[in-house]
């Protein structure tokens, strides 16, 4: 129970309390000194009278400045979160124009019958208000958004609408919040310090509160958000469900947030576009496209080819001594048989089942190749390790900074996000295994570690090499 009580405390705003109290002593003080200023005045007390009038002046004075705006603006900053957009819609800009005309006449002419008339309006509108409020505070929003995500690939996602309230909510939408191009500005609240003089330095200065203050803040460019558009919900019903796929396709790899959403309705009469924003913040991180392109079938046989080549010669048990083919590499020759027939011959030995393939992705410095190039590399890569993840493969990877498993996925979440950086080649780090090496790189031929061409197939990202 102590615990309980150490923990509740602990969580209290102390400062807000403070102020609180503050205020109430203060303002009984001032009621004290009021009343006794009143009680001077009538027995006749002038000097006591204007005393006491000064200390509830001052005293009310100092809970004025002290207490009284901190907690208004902390009132004010917990009511911003659920706070609620308005746009005049073109049916609302005609009652309104209808409204007005009809004030002025009933102002004009003394018509009770027109003053009747105005009154039911403006009630509508009143009325219209409140029942678009009702229907979206008790609405709450859920999204579930599938774990893996391609570009260029739509997945499916399902956005729900719970009604929390006795009552049916009718005609919301789901949209996605207001956003504002980076530049601009807005009023928002933030903690600072009230002091006094303030043109003195904080130990010379008699007064220093802490304080919430309302700045001007530039909005910063935002990212790129999941949901576009908006979903429709005609019906919720009181304590129900409503649910609703969206088809979502994102154009390019990289990060993706969505900051919130908006509920908004037209109930009843459609004078207003009312929209609640609502914080549900969401983040996913899509990754670069697998599907084959022109790249693609251009390097798969070659890489294919050379791996199969790679395998193959990897064994330990002699097959047979055959004839030397073009395609066949000059370490497989078997110069003893060679000298005896006088024609090249090669060993060939039994294939073994494991096939290990080392994926590296040599990330280049920025304004090394092209962006276009880049984005092609990367989903090059990204297709390549796509393609050889079928189980019959065993795949690692490598690349700067990437400190993943062997598994794809990780692999691909690096090139999602990945960017071009200076940093040290990653191929003069890498080590010499028996892995044949898939190699994405921007280096000149001249610049590749020798040991690496033996077991390696190179593709380099800048098509102008």
């Amino acid at each position: 129970m102590l615990d309980q009580i150490k923990r509740a405390i602990a969580m209290t705003d102390r400062k807000a309390w403070i102020r609180f109290f503050t205020a109430m002593a203060g303002l009984v003080i001032a009621f004290g000194a009021a009343l006794l200023s009143t009680v001077l005045r009538e027995s006749g007390n002038i000097f006591g009278m204007n005393v006491a009038a000064a200390v509830a002046l001052l005293t009310a004075g100092f809970v004025g400045i002290y207490s009284i705006p901190y907690l208004a603006k902390r009132v004010a900053l917990e009511g911003m979160r659920e706070a609620f957009d308005y746009d005049v819609t073109s049916e609302g800009v005609v009652y309104l124009s209808i409204t007005l005309l009809i004030g002025v006449a009933s102002l004009t002419s003394g018509n009770n019958l027109l003053f009747i008339i105005l009154a039911a309006m403006l009630a509508a509108i009143v009325i219209s208000g409140i029942a678009s409020a009702h229907v979206l505070r008790g609405l709450r929003i859920d999204a579930a958004i599938p774990e893996h995500v391609f570009a260029k690939q739509p997945v499916i996602a399902k956005l729900s609408l719970q009604n929390r309230h006795w009552t049916s909510s009718f005609s919301v939408s789901i949209v996605p919040p207001k956003s504002q191009a980076a530049g601009q500005k807005r009023w928002e609240w933030e903690r600072g310090t009230f002091a006094f003089p303030p043109k003195r330095t904080p130990e010379k200065r008699w007064v220093n509160w802490p304080d919430l203050k309302l700045r001007r803040k530039e909005i910063p460019a935002a990212s790129d958000a999941i949901f576009h558009g908006s979903v429709y919900f005609p019906y919720i019903a009181s304590r129900g469900k409503a649910h609703a796929d969206v088809e979502l396709t994102f154009p390019r790899r990289g990060r993706y947030v969505q900051n919130g959403f908006g509920l908004a309705t037209r109930f009843p009469f459609s004078f207003l576009l009312k929209t609640r924003r609502m914080k549900l913040e969401h983040e996913m991180v899509v990754y670069p496209s697998v599907e084959a392109t022109d790249d693609f079938f251009h390097v798969l046989p070659m890489v294919t080819g050379e791996f199969e080549a790679y395998v193959r010669g990897r064994g330990h048990d002699l097959y047979r001594i055959r004839e030397y083919l073009p395609e066949d590499s000059a370490r497989m020759v078997d110069w003893k048989a060679t000298a005896k027939s006088g024609a090249l011959k090669v060993r060939e030995f039994t294939r073994e089942d494991e096939r290990k393939l080392r994926i590296v992705f040599d990330n280049p410095a920025p304004g090394t190749v092209a962006p276009e190039d880049y984005e092609a590399a990367i989903q090059l890569t990204a297709s390549l390790a796509w393609h050889f993840s079928d189980g019959s493969t065993q795949l690692s990877f490598a690349a700067p900074g990437y400190e993943g498993s062997g598994e794809v996925l990780d692999f691909l979440r690096y090139l999602a996000l990945a960017q071009p950086f200076a940093a040290d080649s990653v191929l003069n780090k890498i080590a010499v295994t028996d892995d044949y090496n898939l190699v994405v790189t921007a280096q000149p031929h001249g610049s590749l570690p020798t040991r690496l061409w033996a077991s390696s197939y190179i593709v380099f990202m800048d098509k102008r090499r």
